[in-house]
């Protein structure tokens, strides 16, 4: 399974996991794949925290950060946090803040106290990421910084090529591939409208090749759907370098899932998910409950543009992950659709050692149906 990718990182397998869980990171790290850390949410002091804590627990492994940048938000060009915060705050209609409210009463979520809530706009935003990036180009092990959402500025780019270190960004077209590698990202993550979190419109098996032949030589990391060993070579078979993975890892051992939310996982089957933009304001695909039932409704508000959307909704999501037990019904829940694939808990070694050998597995069977091919002309 090794790719030029894994030399060029130091990693023994080309598989990625994206996980907002420290724990999950450097499991895989450690178990020779590459963990990724999520950070949008996390202010930089949690970010310290969790890279020290990273570092402490992935031995001499490398790891990545992911942040949220995207191309076109609201607010875009402000350049005093404070005010951009202050502004959008105040462009937020309160008929959405008193849905959420009401929303979550009548499902039973308490609140939290107002000294305990949440900042609203953590990333999301080139203003609010760049403090994000800052601290973890501070730790060494830190080898690859991802943006979730469009072409990181050029600025960016920069600094982390500066440092010695990759960009990865995801996109979910070839034309948004292309503007990635004309940006001079190294590593473009080509995301199937299959994948929880944000998705494009293109499913993953057609999605796949267009990107890896409109980058040429700029290695491209599959996504969307991958779940088992044979979907992975599937991938490498595309052309791809390797698989960037999310959803799987959230019913592993060390992530750090509620029971309820892990519960809700092991029982969703592939259809219970939907794209929705009442997480953050564009696309993201989830599991369906009465939270994205309701913003769907022709008689609630409609989902703000982002990052608007996602500072209406972070108080909810702090609120459900206070209150899992009552949160059931209303917890945001990002997964794709390799949910249905989902149905126990193992340890993040296990899920990548099920992959390798699901992997060799397939290749060789394949190999097998190619020399019988040629066996049966001869």
């Amino acid at each position: 399974m090794r790719t030029a990718l894994c030399d060029r990182l130091g990693i023994e397998f080309p598989i990625f996991a994206f996980t907002h869980c420290r724990d999950v990171a450097a499991a895989v790290s450690r178990a020779g794949g590459f963990g990724v850390l999520g950070v949008v949410g996390f202010t930089p002091e949690q970010i310290e925290t969790e890279l020290d804590w990273i570092d402490q627990h992935v031995g001499d492994k490398p790891y990545g950060i992911d942040t949220v940048i995207p191309g076109k938000y609201e607010g875009k060009g402000e350049l005093d946090p404070e005010k951009l915060e202050a502004e959008l705050r105040a462009a937020i209609p309160p008929e959405h803040r008193a849905f959420v409210k009401q929303l979550l009463a009548d499902h039973g979520v308490p609140e939290i106290p107002d000294d305990q809530k949440p900042r609203e706009l953590i990333g999301w935003t080139a203003l609010t990421a760049q403090p994000q990036i800052d601290v973890a180009l501070r730790h060494d092990k830190v080898r690859l910084i991802a943006n979730a959402l469009g072409t990181p500025p050029a600025a960016v780019i920069s600094q982390i090529h500066e440092s010695g270190r990759l960009v990865a960004a995801l996109c979910g077209s070839p034309v948004h591939a292309r503007r990635h590698r004309e940006a001079g990202v190294d590593i473009v993550i080509a995301q199937g409208y299959e994948g929880g979190g944000h998705t494009g419109e293109i499913g993953s098996i057609v999605l796949w090749p267009q990107v890896v032949d409109a980058v040429g030589d700029t290695p491209v990391l599959a996504a969307g759907g991958i779940g088992t060993g044979r979907q992975v070579a599937a991938a490498l078979a595309a052309g791809a370098q390797g698989v960037w993975m999310g959803s799987i890892w959230l019913t592993t051992s060390e992530s750090d899932c509620s029971p309820p939310q892990r519960e809700a996982y092991l029982e969703a089957g592939s259809g219970d998910t939907v794209r929705s933009r009442s997480f953050s304001g564009k696309p993201a695909r989830m599991l369906r409950n009465d939270w994205t039932d309701a913003w769907d409704r022709p008689d609630t508000p409609d989902p703000l543009p982002l990052p608007l959307q996602g500072m209406v909704t972070m108080e909810a999501m702090a609120r459900c992950h206070r209150y899992p037990q009552n949160a059931q019904r209303v917890a945001v829940n990002p997964v794709g659709q390799v949910v249905g694939q989902m149905n126990d808990v193992r340890s993040c070694r296990e899920v990548i050692l099920g992959l390798v050998q699901e992997y060799l597995d397939t290749v060789e069977r394949l190999q097998q149906l190619s020399e019988n091919g040629r066996s049966s002309t001869a």
